[in-house]
């Protein structure tokens, strides 16, 4: 009785583990979607933040100490080189005579040195040695500094004549020394001033600049200065202009880099060829797009299809063999635009790619253990 007992209970258990395995072949099989590769160009870039700026901006500053006694442009006010912005009342003293014919003399030696400077820049841009950029700020600091002489050699003469005057208050004109727009007055008539010297910066009466010729100064990352070549083309978004692209050509990469919150970071500029349909304000804030890297008609995937071995890091994709069957293929990446990465190796372009996702991934994983 107790064989007979045992032999039923092992075919009842025989009965159930076919009944199981039955149930689990009858199962259908889980069905994949499937990818194939694609020819594409891939663009990575970079995106560095800043703000535009005029690319030249001048203050204009006393040359003698004194009083506003009149203001005669206001803000935004377009003006030409030699335009009167403002006079300065000034009350003379033996001490500011000493002061204005010193400045006179040191000024001259400030333009025999920016004459000497321009006159060897300018060969060297004749001859292509340097960049026309580079060219223009010597010429405007020569001229700038011819500028200051006629200025001081008028305080001077000023200062002078309220001098022999036994004391009576002389007025000096302000004026703009170049073409532009006015980009701030910080001073109101009956401010004091101060003369800019050695000792200190003066009182900035103006500062004006050219608005049609704007820059992009920005900063990028230490990882991807390396990549970055002057002349490069790059696309300026400004954030107070919704859906409009400036385009930019790169003209500067600074050579040391500073730290920022624990990253090194270099500072950039770029020339702005602006748009005459919109008004550029100095100071916007902006970002550049900057291409680091380019492949056209390449073979790629989407990195969506990628995983990644535990053990080697290296990628790979599942590639379909039969409906039910795929292989594990490793590739060799090139270009990722984050999106798209171009395929070097591992992958011809009818394979058919297992579309996965992290939980089917898992399930798969648990199923196997």
């Amino acid at each position: 009785m107790k064989k007979i007992i045992i032999f039923g209970s092992i075919i009842i258990a025989l009965i159930a583990v076919l009944i199981w395995f039955g149930k689990k072949n009858s199962a259908s099989p889980v069905k994949y979607e499937t990818e194939k590769a694609f020819t594409t160009s891939i663009v990575k870039k970079s995106v560095a933040t800043g703000k535009v700026t005029p690319l030249e901006e001048i203050e204009i500053k006393p040359q003698i100490t004194g009083i506003i006694d009149k203001i005669f442009l206001l803000e935004g006010t377009k003006v030409v080189k030699g335009d009167l912005i403002a006079t300065v009342r000034v009350v003379p003293n033996e001490q500011s005579l000493i002061s204005a014919k010193g400045r006179v003399d040191n000024i001259k030696i400030r333009l025999d040195n920016a004459k000497i400077s321009y006159d060897r820049n300018k060969y060297l841009f004749e001859k292509g040695v340097i960049s026309k950029q580079e060219f223009e700020n010597i010429e405007l600091t020569y001229d700038q500094t011819r500028q200051d002489l006629k200025n001081a050699q008028n305080d001077y003469q000023i200062i002078k004549i309220g001098s022999s005057g036994s004391g009576g208050a002389a007025n000096t004109n302000i004026y703009a020394q170049m073409t532009g727009t006015i980009l701030e007055i910080p001073v109101k008539e009956g401010d004091q001033v101060i003369q800019s010297n050695n000792f200190n910066a003066g009182t900035t009466i103006a500062s004006i600049a050219d608005m049609s010729k704007m820059i992009f100064e920005g900063k990028v990352d230490e990882s991807e200065v390396g990549k970055l070549i002057n002349g490069s083309d790059i696309e300026v978004s400004i954030g107070a202009i919704e859906g409009k692209k400036f385009p930019a050509k790169l003209t500067f990469i600074a050579p040391k880099g500073t730290e920022e919150a624990g990253a090194v970071q270099f500072k950039i500029k770029a020339d702005v060829s602006l748009d005459s349909n919109y008004y550029i304000r100095a100071g916007y804030s902006a970002n550049a797009e900057i291409v680091l890297e380019k492949k056209n008609n390449v073979m790629a995937i989407k990195e969506a299809l990628l995983q990644f071995d535990k053990k080697t890091e290296k990628p790979f994709v599942e590639v379909k063999v039969t409906d039910e069957k795929y292989e594990k293929r490793f590739l060799e990446l090139g270009t990722s635009d984050g999106v798209n990465v171009q395929v070097l190796k591992g992958l011809k372009k009818d394979d058919e790619i297992k579309v996965w996702n992290k939980k089917t991934k898992k399930d798969e994983e648990l199923a196997e253990n």
